[in-house]
This record gives C-alpha cells, structure tokens and sequence, in this order.
C-alpha cells in the first residue's frame, strides 16, 4: 500500500462557524483530510484577492472536530500565497454570479503545481443547469429563454412545467406551474424585473414525488446516491427546503446515465460532482459545491470523502492545468 505525503489543503468555502456540520460535504472533505495527516487552511471568497501578480489569501489554519457547535478550531488571521498550496477544494454555495465567476478567474491563474478541485475554467464554463444540456437524450423536455409568449408555447405543449432560475441553487426560485395556472405572467416579470438571465423551464416529471436521486460521481465514476424526498404538498425535495433523505441504490437507469456523462466529466477535469435524477431523467449536473455525501455516509455507508481524496492523491502528481494524464 502506498502511504500518500502529507499535503497543504486550502478551503475556499463559506464561513466554517454558520454551516451545520451533519449534511455539509466540505466539512466531511476537511475531516478526511486531517485524518489522513494533511494541513488544512481555509479562507472565505471574499478574502481572495491578485496583489501585483500574486495570487493570495487572508485566511487561518483549521482543525475540525465531528461535534456540531464546537467542530472547528481557527489560527490567527496571515495573509497567504495560494501557490504555498499542494491543493485548493474551490467549495463555496453559489450563486454563481460575477463574484463567483471571477473567482474562478482568478483561481486558474494558479500554477500546476497546485491542484484545483474542481478546475475552476471548468466550473465557470458549466454551470449545473447548461452543462446538462449536452446530454438532451437523457433530460426531460427543457427550455432555456427569457421570451414570455415561447415559455408560454412550452407550457401550452407540456401542461405541467417547473421554472427554475438559471444559476439559482438549494431550491429557491423554483415553481410548478399546471396548465391552468394563471401564475405564469406574474412570475415570469418577477424574474425578469430582477434579473437579465434566461430562465430553465422543464417539463414537470410526476416521479419527483417519490423522491429527486444525488447520485455523486468521483472522477467520472458513480460512487453513491441518496434519495431526496419532498414534503406533502412540496414540488421541491432540496435538504434546504425540507426535503428528507432516504437510503438510495444506483439503478441500470442511473449507472447509464453515469457513464454516458463520466468521460465528459473527466475530460473537464470535473473530479467532484453530484448529478440529480428523478425517474428516468438527469435534470442536472453539479459542479459548483455539491452537496450529499454526511447523508450517504449515514445511510449507506459508503465514505465519499475516502474515495474522493483516494483519487486526488492517485491524480495529483500527474496534474497540469491543460490536462490530467492518469
């Protein structure tokens, strides 16, 4: 067995004193990583700054701990170059708005000897609800427009739809809308009043009720699911609005769709990412800070965390930022 070198890991990632420790992947990806003996520091986006061609942070040292409400220890604040880093995990929630795409920029002006997770130029350039997109055999019927009177045709065509902001997450923002709904209009200039985006419209897919699948794929290979349930009466199954996780195997439906999309993945250097099936159909594929792996952990027993730091270890000396050779 090889033993794997200790190494430097930054986590740009929200405040590490708001999460909820018992459903968040990042803390379960730190947690694994201090117990296989690497170095954890952490900064919040917003402490990621280019001085003079440097590119650096304002963060402190971290230590975790498995006891929500005093599971993480900081060092004192220090001012970092982020090329002092084996490894960065880019783990913040979106929105993906300009911050978070500059982010990104910025993050891949980094040398190859620090290692992205995910390549931040591919996470700008596939966002959850377009990146899916590519795959149209495997989705429900989708629209993307801004256009009133064609998100009305589609309504029209399908009956039952779900309008969703374009790079929203955790849920909100998303409506069911039924053919007589007379919501439409009104919903549709709320969104547009605020926002220039495009919205995503999809046929409304009945099987949502018996629950909306997280299927985690680690370097393009399906590794785990859980099930996400909605509430009675509650189009949405999201943890963040209330939905319940359940115990989930990986069905011929679901591995195909996995390996239709795995090389893809792979090819965009998209080491960690969760996709989201309901029925037969993928609706999306999350690339920003998937979530689901504490929920897998406990149902399943499948340690996501272990398989995902398996194979940073195994890539890592063979990355560059042009390609992984494996």
């Amino acid at each position: 067995m090889t033993v794997s070198p200790n190494l430097s890991v930054a986590i740009q990632m929200d405040p590490v004193d708001s999460i909820v420790i018992a459903g968040d992947t990042s803390f379960a990806f730190g947690l694994e990583a201090q117990k296989r003996g690497h170095s954890l520091w952490y900064y919040t986006p917003d402490k990621l700054s280019l001085n003079d061609a440097r590119i650096e942070a304002r963060g402190q040292s971290l230590q975790l701990f498995d006891h929500q409400g005093d599971h993480f220890k900081t060092g004192a604040f220090e001012t970092r170059a982020l090329t002092d880093f084996d490894i960065i995990l880019m783990r913040q929630d979106p929105p993906f708005d300009m911050a978070y795409i500059t982010a990104t920029h910025l993050l891949e002006m980094l040398p190859p000897t620090t290692m992205v997770v995910n390549n931040p130029a591919e996470v700008r350039n596939a966002p959850e609800k377009l990146l899916v997109t590519l795959f149209p055999d495997l989705m429900p019927p989708t629209l993307i427009s801004r256009d009133p009177e064609t998100i009305a045709a589609f309504r029209a065509t399908h009956h039952d739809i779900i309008v969703k902001p374009l790079f929203g997450n955790g849920g909100a923002g998303v409506f069911r809308l039924r053919q007589d709904d007379q919501n439409l209009s009104a919903l549709l200039e709320m969104f547009f009043q605020t926002s220039r985006e495009p919205v995503m419209v999809q046929a409304y897919i009945p099987a949502v009720t018996k629950g909306d699948k997280r299927v985690i794929l680690v370097d393009g290979e399906p590794v785990g699911a859980v099930n996400r349930i909605p509430q009675k009466g509650e189009a949405r199954s999201n943890f963040h609005v209330g939905g319940s996780a359940a115990r989930a195997e990986l069905t011929a439906r679901d591995l195909e769709i996995c390996h239709a999309i795995g090389p893809e993945l792979r090819r965009r250097q998209l080491l960690f990412v969760g996709i989201d099936i309901i029925g037969d159909y993928i609706t999306e594929i999350n690339v920003t800070s998937p979530t689901g792996i504490r929920e897998i952990l406990r149902l399943s027993d499948i340690d996501i965390a272990a398989h995902t730091w398996d194979a940073i270890e195994r890539i890592r000396p063979t990355y560059a930022n042009n390609g992984i050779a494996r």
